[in-house]
């Protein structure tokens, strides 16, 4: 019996990097079978800063109520949801990589019996640069975000911490290495 997959929960404040870091793991393993990378649904446009897919918030909760998520929540006045076909992807024994928040991390762990929290990271400054250049929000509210990024980090326990502060080409190899050891660890 093939055991099942993992969930690995990337994680981390805003302007750390997180789908830049997906997306360049995307492209190092695309064609391999065995990695799934999960796209999240929101109630707010894509955008070239953050690849998803979109619904309204009508749509989103009738979805919710149906059971088409496996996992979601609330963040900065949005609706972030998972679809629910993850779940077949772990239980074929797949690795599924996904951007979720801090604040649903505890419902990835009790979901999924292996799951696995990366927390992105990166200092201050580089976090405020990335979301100024994002042209999403004023002063105030970059500034919120960033006095939030600590303090929602408190007692989450992720299993790693990549930096992001860096060239983004070696946070992903890091990134890479990390998901496919557990690659390994499923065919065992």
């Amino acid at each position: 019996m093939k055991s099942p997959g993992v969930f690995v929960a990337i994680v981390g404040p805003s302007g750390a990097g997180k789908d830049s870091l997906i997306r360049g793991l995307g492209e190092r393993l695309k064609g391999r079978d065995g990695v799934v990378i999960a796209r999240r649904v929101v109630t707010r446009p894509s955008d070239d800063h953050e690849d998803h897919d979109t619904m309204d918030e009508a749509a989103f909760e009738d979805a919710e109520e149906a059971g088409r998520f496996a996992l979601s929540w609330s963040a900065h006045g949005l609706s972030y949801g998972v679809p629910v076909e993850i779940d077949a992807a772990i239980e074929e024994g797949k690795i599924v990589v996904c951007n979720v928040s801090r604040a649903a991390v505890a419902a990835v762990r009790s979901r999924y019996a292996r799951s696995r929290v990366v927390l992105v990271s990166a200092r201050p400054e580089v976090l405020a640069a990335r979301l100024a250049a994002r042209g999403r929000e004023g002063t105030e509210a970059r500034r919120n975000r960033l006095e939030r990024a600590g303090a929602s980090e408190a007692g989450l326990e992720p299993d790693v911490v990549l930096d992001n502060n860096g060239l983004l080409n070696q946070t992903v190899t890091r990134l890479c290495q990390y998901v496919l050891t557990f690659r390994v660890s499923i065919s065992a």
